[in-house]
């Protein structure tokens, strides 16, 4: 069994968009709806647990209905944290399915992730135990512990940025996160799913992701997926229209 987890708790204060950012419509829809469908049409993943704000069930249900996402096994409260709020829908996996399967954590706001990196997630975990996708980064990243002055400059080769999904068997995640709970800081500096393993001592294994798999957050984020979404858009028309030029027996533009 794949199970895509896909956490939406926040309440989008960055964005200011009035709505908590994942409910934001962009061309006509959510932007959850957006990241929603990308596991909705994967052949690997069987089923999705949904964990948004209490007061957002209702319309994330409806949402769900409207888009006729069939594999939404259920919406769950989030809680005052992301680690909470992602804690409350592995525990509702575990409740439904087998221990042994395979979980992606998935934030709600990012909403352009690859058909291939999801495939790729749960090809590593079943091979190495989990996935954590990541890019090169481009640029070169700075050490500052007081945001005045840099510390160090890690070569940039050696440098990459974090996305998601970041992926696992069930009962390993839910296992590192009771180890963290038990402790009296709990998610403190715990940023994501890689952080919580690595302080259990568990090695963490890499998967490229894709560049366009960006995280909505700001006003500047929105222009840029508006932006992906329009070039995915015109890349699809433009293949079609060859193969309707081919199939008319004309030649490629």
């Amino acid at each position: 069994m794949n199970i895509a987890i896909v956490f939406a708790g926040g309440s989008g204060v960055r964005m200011g968009a009035g709505v908590p950012k994942q409910f934001l419509e962009i061309n006509g829809k959510p932007i959850i709806v957006h990241t929603l469908q990308l596991f909705q049409c994967h052949d690997m993943i069987d089923k999705i647990y949904i964990s948004v704000l209490a007061d957002y069930i209702p319309y994330m249900k409806e949402l769900v209905d409207e888009y006729r996402l069939n594999k939404v096994a259920d919406v769950i409260p989030g809680g005052e944290t992301a680690q909470d709020s992602i804690y409350n829908a592995l525990k509702k996996a575990e409740s439904e399915n087998a221990e042994d399967s395979i979980v992606l954590l998935h934030d709600g706001v990012r909403p352009f992730v690859s058909y291939e990196v999801i495939s790729n997630n749960i090809r590593s975990v079943q091979e190495k135990g989990n996935a954590i996708t990541c890019t090169p980064c481009f640029e070169t990243i700075m050490i500052s512990k007081d945001g005045s002055h840099v510390d160090s400059v890690p070569y940039r080769k050696e440098t990459f940025a974090a996305q998601a999904p970041q992926s696992f068997y069930l009962k390993d995640i839910i296992a590192a996160h009771d180890a963290v709970r038990s402790t009296p800081t709990k998610y403190e500096n715990m940023v994501d799913a890689c952080t919580i393993i690595r302080s259990q001592g568990i090695e963490a294994h890499m998967v490229e992701g894709n560049r366009g798999n960006i995280k909505v957050t700001t006003p500047e984020d929105v222009y840029t997926f508006r932006a992906l979404l329009q070039y995915k858009e015109n890349e699809q028309a433009f293949g079609l229209g060859i193969t309707n030029r081919i199939g008319n027996g004309r030649k490629p533009l």
